[in-house]
């Protein structure tokens, strides 16, 4: 005979069996679909994002295009660049919804997007391709220059000796004896110049008196600050070049011949290094979507009347950041 089981005949050792095995099912369902709706969520999220990074690329090439619009029609006046004209004038905050319509019920439902931008003149700083000539050789007055721009603002002089070399071995064609080994890569933006050693105080110090662009540039005396005229013109101190600001916010300076009338006659401007006129400008547009804030900037090179883009930065970070 089979031996007793006195749990086979207990109706309630059965009933006990059955709801724990309900209890797990009932377990293993709510988990699979927690799973399920935690990843259709995670996708929407993810969705999201993307749709609202794409939309904040086309509102920010926009600001880029509504930037260079202006700047070609400031071409066509051909006068001397200041900081009288349009372009030096920026763009408040504004709702983007009143650019886009004047029905408020198109835009309800919606994120607040808010944007705004502003053109700076590149040429209004110094320029820091200047060091090195097309030979690839440092030049002497333009370190000098460098040198006492540096002093000026608070940065060590020896620093402006480590920026000319490291820039010099960076422009060294490759395979060439004149570059090192070791050489750094080339800075496209001063933020770069960590690749030369410089360190992170003085390159915030330096960012708004210097720029890196393409080629030699002249400084334009219209739009430079007091510090970079003085280092720009030999034997001018920043006293000297203060009357040359407060000059030209009440007639800006249309002919270099202008500015040299100010002038003792010992102290000369050369035409290579200052001038009235710029090519270069940086263009920066800000969207402020919910908290987060995406910028954009740009440098652009005018070339007659078309205006290129050169460079193109993204930088995006929380409002509370800023």
């Amino acid at each position: 005979m089979r031996p007793h089981c006195p749990c086979a005949r207990d109706p309630h050792a059965q009933r006990g069996a059955a709801l724990l095995t309900a209890m797990l099912i009932v377990v293993l369902v709510s988990t699979l679909a927690s799973a399920m709706i935690w990843q259709q969520w995670r996708a929407v999220q993810v969705e999201s994002a993307e749709r609202a990074r794409t939309q904040a690329a086309w509102i920010l090439t926009g600001s880029l295009d509504w930037a260079r619009l202006i700047l070609r029609e400031d071409a066509r006046s051909g006068r001397a660049t200041t900081l009288s004209e349009p372009w030096a004038t920026p763009l408040a905050e504004a709702r983007l919804s009143t650019f886009l319509a004047t029905d408020r019920d198109n835009t309800d439902g919606g994120p607040d997007a808010f944007l705004s931008g502003s053109i700076v003149d590149a040429q209004s700083r110094y320029n820091l391709r200047n060091l090195v000539d097309d030979g690839g050789k440092v030049v002497a007055v333009e370190l000098f220059a460098i040198q006492r721009l540096f002093e000026s603002i608070g940065v060590a002089p020896d620093v402006a000796t480590r920026v000319a070399t490291g820039l010099r071995d960076a422009m060294a064609p490759a395979g060439s004896a004149d570059r090192p080994v070791t050489a750094p890569l080339m800075p496209r933006n001063i933020g770069q110049l960590a690749w030369l050693g410089i360190d992170a105080d003085s390159v915030r110090r330096l960012a708004p008196y210097v720029v890196i662009l393409p080629v030699r540039t002249a400084v334009n005396l219209n739009t430079a600050s007091r510090e970079v005229i003085a280092a720009s013109i030999d034997g001018l101190d920043v006293g000297g070049a203060e009357r040359l600001v407060q000059t030209r916010q009440r007639t800006p300076f249309k002919t270099l011949a202008e500015a040299q009338a100010l002038l003792p006659a010992t102290l000369k401007m050369e035409e290579s290094r200052v001038g009235v006129l710029s090519n270069f400008f940086e263009v920066r547009g800000r969207l402020r979507l919910d908290d987060r804030v995406m910028e954009e900037l740009s440098l652009v090179e005018r070339r007659g009347l078309d205006v290129v883009a050169l460079q193109r930065r993204r930088v995006s970070s929380k409002d509370g950041a800023r």
